[in-house]
């Protein structure tokens, strides 16, 4: 067997500490960007069941990971547009870089991050949406409320950013709050795949 064969390049940044507080962009795409959440409409995302069940898993997501704030998110037709606060277990009280508090609108339980250990990274926040919605996906197929996939719905990785400042994360909130009305000009919209 080729050991090279399981040596993925990684896009993260080199040497940064990801349990650590911060503000992150996530997109995470759909296998070979198949459009399964939905559709848009006059420049409006109309979610299916499947688009409905992202939706409701991505709510959830500070039940299971107790130390994230989540802020703007946009399901699309074949990817996904995020973004998420976390708090690091070493640094409960520390800001996030220059981003105000009140911009963000983050009201975070400290007490209980306090009782955390470690804080899990953000990759096991993604780990963890993407393994809770193929679940659900793939019972909603057995259900037959949606259709079959090949092999996963998701990509094997996702696309991230350190958001460092106000501006960052005013560009990439707008961004987020206007991607549905962009969708034709998308470098994910399939016909510019």
């Amino acid at each position: 067997m080729n050991n090279m064969q399981y040596n993925r390049r990684s896009i993260r940044l080199q040497g940064y500490d990801y349990s650590q507080s911060g503000a992150y962009f996530i997109t995470i795409c759909t296998q070979n960007r198949e459009c399964l959440f939905g559709k848009i409409v006059d420049g409006n995302m109309i979610l299916n069941d499947a688009g409905e069940m992202i939706k409701n898993i991505w709510h959830k997501i500070p039940t299971y990971h107790p130390y994230s704030y989540l802020d703007a998110m946009c399901i699309m037709p074949n990817h996904f547009h995020a973004i998420i606060m976390t708090v690091g277990a070493d640094s409960i009280s520390a800001p996030i870089d220059s981003i105000s508090a009140s911009t963000i609108g983050a009201e975070m339980d400290l007490n209980k991050r306090a009782e955390m250990d470690s804080a899990p990274t953000l990759g096991n926040i993604v780990q963890t949406f993407k393994r809770y919605t193929t679940i659900e996906y793939i019972k909603m197929v057995k259900q037959n409320k949606l259709p079959s996939f090949n092999k996963r719905i998701w990509q094997r990785n996702y696309y991230e950013h350190i958001i460092r400042n106000e501006s960052d994360y005013t560009h990439i909130y707008d961004y987020i709050q206007n991607n549905p009305q962009q969708w034709e000009m998308d470098t994910l919209y399939p016909n510019t795949l």
